[in-house]
């Protein structure tokens, strides 16, 4: 399981993390508690998810204070119910206190992403078609979004906009059909795309079009399941098919069931809840 960051990006994540939340120092904290005090903690889930995160949270409380020290019970990837305890903690009572917001933060929100990744994963799985994520995320943090899909189940899609050719509407608007522009993307190349040129179609005659002028996947977009079917039956084995556009945790299972390859679904990373997990102490 490889890390969501390489480690200069991490560390520089982590920095700016805590610059945002602790600026020149925990007022309250450095107020009330005892410079020696120390505490001891437990990091418990309070409902059902799966693990996103558990490696960074704790790199972000040891960016605090290396010497707390942590029990890590708990891997990314992994589902764990309501009261599960991940993470224990023992140390410095100001350098807990200070750290345990950020920490929390990080891992509540890409587990999240990985808790209802899951729930998507888990409608199609019966099936051959494969989840996957979109750049539909917070500015700054795709690559952590993207690995927390990767834990729910997902197959991570485009990065960045120079992983592939994905022509869209506006683009064959700009052109003037979808003739033009995959002629276009021909010319340019795309040696070093895995998803080849790829054409989003709103129509099956736009499909059509694109097989013809030698597009390698399709991007059905907002299709009913009708319409699916039929592009399936036209064009499997030909060219890769994703379907995409409105996609919900009620409607996916049906779209799988058309014989598509992929749904890629911006819900996962967009839209998903932080999950709910505390840092209790113990007395």
């Amino acid at each position: 399981m490889s890390d969501p960051l390489y480690k200069e990006e991490l560390r520089h994540f982590i920095s700016a993390v805590l610059d945002e939340d602790v600026g020149n120092g925990d007022l309250t904290t450095q107020a009330t508690i005892p410079a020696d005090a120390i505490l001891k903690a437990e990091m418990n889930a309070r409902e059902e998810m799966v693990i996103a995160g558990i490696d960074i949270a704790a790199r972000i409380i040891h960016a605090v204070d290396s010497a707390i020290k942590l029990d890590i019970l708990v891997s990314d990837g992994i589902e764990v119910t309501t009261g599960n305890t991940l993470m224990r903690l023992e140390g410095n009572a100001r350098n807990i206190l200070t750290a345990e917001r950020s920490a929390l933060n990080v891992l509540q929100h890409l587990s999240g992403i990985a808790t209802l990744t899951r729930r998507y994963v888990r409608e199609i799985e019966h099936t051959n078609c494969k989840l996957l994520d979109t750049r539909k995320t917070i500015p700054l943090y795709r690559k952590l979004a993207k690995y927390a899909a990767r834990m729910g189940g997902a197959v991570n899609h485009r990065m960045r906009l120079d992983d592939g050719i994905l022509i869209k509407d506006n683009h064959i608007a700009s052109v003037g059909s979808v003739i033009n522009a995959i002629n276009a993307a021909k010319k340019y190349g795309t040696s070093a795309s895995t998803i080849g040129i790829t054409v989003e179609c709103d129509t099956l005659d736009q499909a059509d079009q694109a097989v013809k002028a030698g597009a390698d996947r399709l991007l059905l977009d907002n299709m009913s399941t009708e319409m699916l079917r039929q592009a399936v039956a036209e064009y499997s084995g030909k060219v890769k098919l994703e379907a995409s556009g409105g996609v919900t945790l009620e409607t996916i299972k049906a779209i799988a069931e058309t014989g598509v390859d992929y749904i890629s679904v911006g819900r996962i990373t967009q839209s998903a809840p932080a999950i709910d997990i505390g840092l209790d102490y113990i007395v």
